[in-house]
């Protein structure tokens, strides 16, 4: 409920219920009050009541909260809305209901007590045991099933008016004049006492003020403190990073002059394996031209011989001249020899490829080895930034929070 709701509804009860003629003066009505539960009491628990007067027991020294704070000084809240809930629809005869109930309920303990202990058993004992919203529950019930009629607490109440008006007559008025003095002097003690708590409050308040101070005082110090040690880590941050960035730079500028580097050798082995490719091949086909072509004379030479009686005379069966074997192994020698050249020529030429070709993959492995170097510098100074923007980030929300904190 909004806190103009919660006032219009203290004004209604206030004023419409009568609840306000309670305090006025000199609490006369609520002595009226008193009265009238009293007579009630004789009526509904006559045993009670008798113990009460031998015991001298009053029922303003138990029932003035009651009455004046609608059972909330000492009550549990659920059960005090209930009594509200009552108040609002039937009027302030409920809480006559209230309080016969509850001494109806305690009827037993309480003509066991002396003096002291039926006024501790109202003070500690009866608000504990209406704590189980059960037993809370019981009493309600209760108060409703107990019928007031308004006829009859009217009848109390001039009684109550009589008897005050014979008491007045009846008085001398030096008596008179010593109550008020006596009760003149219970207020006055009274505010004296509460002047004296107030007293020490103020000084309990003003000692706890002065340590929360000081400790506002070394926590100011202290983030000051910390304030200025974020500070110099940013700054040394910032140096950091400018440093990695430096870094930075010059390693990629390395690995770009690397990578270059790399690609012109790449390109230029490139160039060498496709000009040595192109020269095997010429001279694979220069070699198989040339073959074809002596083997064309020869088969031309073969022929003109076989066509030649006087040359066939030369020549034995297997078309080896006769007597010219020394020379034909002379000829089968260099043959071999240039073909044992080319072959050399050859196996240079594929072991050059090779170590070209071994060349050409510790490059790319050298390549591969700059790009991780490269990866793993850039994750530092990824890192770098981040560590940097959190301190950064922090610092600029404790010095924040250490300004505002200042400004409250």
């Amino acid at each position: 409920m909004p806190e103009e709701q919660a006032f219009s509804v203290l004004v209604k009860i206030m004023f419409d219920y009568g609840l306000r003629e309670l305090f006025k003066q000199n609490f006369e009505d609520l002595h009226c009050k008193f009265y009238q539960l009293e007579r009630l009491m004789q009526e509904y628990i006559p045993d009670l009541y008798n113990h009460f007067l031998d015991i001298s027991l009053e029922a303003h020294m138990y029932a003035s909260q009651w009455f004046l704070t609608l059972f909330t000084a000492k009550f549990p809240l659920y059960m005090v809305f209930h009594i509200i809930d009552l108040l609002l629809c039937e009027g302030i005869s409920v809480i006559f209901n209230v309080a016969l109930g509850l001494l109806k309920t305690s009827k037993d303990d309480l003509l066991l007590t002396d003096f002291e202990g039926a006024l501790k058993f109202f003070r500690v004992q009866l608000p504990k045991r209406y704590r189980s919203e059960e037993n809370a529950k019981k009493l309600m019930e209760l108060a409703c099933s107990m019928k007031i009629s308004q006829k009859k607490l009217k009848k109390y109440e001039k009684e109550y008016h009589t008897m005050r008006e014979q008491q007045a007559q009846q008085e001398d008025p030096i008596e008179r004049f010593e109550r008020e003095n006596r009760r003149l002097q219970e207020a006055n003690m009274r505010l004296e006492q509460e002047n004296d708590d107030l007293a020490h409050e103020l000084v309990t308040s003003k000692i706890a003020l002065r340590k929360d101070l000081d400790n506002a005082e070394e926590k100011a110090d202290a983030l000051n403190k910390e304030l200025l040690m974020t500070k110099q880590k940013l700054i040394d941050a910032e140096e950091e990073k400018r440093r990695l960035e430096d870094e930075s730079a010059q390693l990629k500028e390395m690995c770009r002059r690397e990578l270059d580097k790399a690609e012109s050798e790449i390109k230029k082995n490139s160039s060498i394996i496709g000009d040595y490719k192109q020269i095997c091949s010429q001279l694979s086909e220069r070699l198989e031209k040339q073959q074809t072509a002596n083997k064309v004379e020869i088969e031309k030479i073969w022929q003109k011989v076989d066509d030649c009686e006087r040359c066939r005379e030369f020549f034995n069966k297997e078309g080896r001249i006769k007597g010219m074997s020394s020379a034909k192994e002379v000829l089968d020698e260099d043959t071999d020899e240039e073909k044992e050249t080319l072959k050399n020529q050859l196996r240079e030429m594929e072991l050059e490829l090779a170590q070209t070709k071994l060349q050409l993959v510790e490059a790319e492995c050298k390549i591969q080895d700059l790009e991780h170097h490269l990866g793993l510098a850039l994750n530092e100074v990824q890192a770098a930034k981040k560590t940097w923007f959190n301190r950064t980030l922090s610092s600029i929300k404790t010095a924040t929070g250490v300004q505002g904190k200042e400004t409250c």
